[in-house]
């Protein structure tokens, strides 16, 4: 594989033995540590109502952390186009670009970023979810907002996508593409397929060019990586049998879980397509997922429970992957 950059998606990590105002201190102070060691951008996506992953609007977050770091390109992952106002998100993120010049993404998604019915409809104001011409409106109106709203410096827009729609409108406006491998990894090739075929030049890109996002947990043994994934894991079992989100428990605690022999083999499905072990496995799965989607870049989204074994994962697969190219 040659020498990808490589990046961070950041969620605020409820943890069940602290109050969830830590889990936006422990975003600062990993933040600080992906920026030490060389990571090349730090995103935050948009979540509400969620036991297990903290609120955290990617507008402030990029702001504050922006200003807590030097050199990361900071920005969302993203913020979701049918929750705002296109004109708001163009004057929060120029403004951002004004602030930190060269630094600051604006990544747009679509989700409602809650499986929470009642919040979801609460943020569109008790509007029904968008439709597809909706959704491409209203990204294609927050890019014409950026330039109206432009004060000399813009953000640099992407389409985060994990379906073949979200290809189509991101290979229609001429944008970059963040694949989010790590929630439909079924989905990243036929997703990407399209982008290429159908990527249009734009003022904002010559060329397609994809991010792929993979859930990475990697530690200095097989066993330890498995025992920092499995609180993520249990969360994971959760949704896929339709029961409601828990904060994060301890790796500890969570040693103790049994999962039904469905749950594993669920479990064990997704985790095939994603990035967990020694550093030496996590380097070889990624380069084997960045050859074969052709990636011109890579995202690591990390949900385990402690931020120093989340910045720990972070710092081994840096150090094995410069180790390789």
């Amino acid at each position: 594989m040659p020498h990808l950059p490589l990046s961070a998606l950041e969620v605020a990590v409820v943890q069940r033995d602290f109050p969830p105002s830590a889990s936006l201190r422990n975003c600062e102070a990993a933040a600080r540590e992906f920026d030490r060691l060389g990571y090349h951008r730090l995103w935050f996506a948009e979540h509400h109502h969620s036991p297990a992953i903290g609120v955290f609007p990617p507008p402030i977050m990029t702001a504050h952390i922006a200003a807590a770091t030097s050199h990361l390109r900071v920005g969302s992952g993203g913020v979701l186009a049918p929750n705002h106002a296109p004109l708001t998100v163009a004057e929060q993120f120029t403004t951002l670009a004004a602030l930190h010049e060269g630094r600051i993404d604006l990544g747009i998604g679509r989700g409602p970023g809650t499986f929470h019915e009642g919040t979801a409809r609460a943020l569109r104001r008790g509007a029904d979810p968008a439709t597809d011409e909706e959704y491409r409106r209203d990204v294609a109106a927050i890019l014409d907002h950026l330039r109206e709203c432009s004060l000399g410096q813009l953000p640099e827009p992407w389409l985060l996508a994990s379906s073949e729609a979200g290809a189509a409108v991101a290979a229609l406006l001429g944008l970059p593409i963040a694949v989010a491998h790590h929630i439909r990894p079924q989905n990243t090739v036929r997703v990407l397929g399209r982008y290429r075929e159908e990527f249009r030049p734009s003022a904002w890109r010559e060329d397609p060019y994809a991010l792929l996002c993979v859930e990475t947990v990697c530690a200095d043994t097989e066993e330890r990586a498995a025992e920092l994934k499995r609180p993520m894991d249990i969360i994971k079992s959760r949704l896929l049998a339709g029961q409601a989100e828990e904060p994060f428990v301890s790796p500890a605690a969570a040693a103790d879980h049994r999962f039904t022999a469905e749950e594993s083999e669920q479990l064990a499905a997704f985790g095939a397509h994603q990035a967990y072990g020694t550093p030496e496995s996590v380097a070889s799965r990624l380069t084997q997922l960045a050859d074969a989607t052709a990636a011109d870049e890579l995202m690591l989204v990390t949900p385990v429970y402690d931020v120093a074994d989340r910045v720990r994962s972070f710092e081994l697969v840096a150090k094995a992957l410069a180790a390789g190219s």
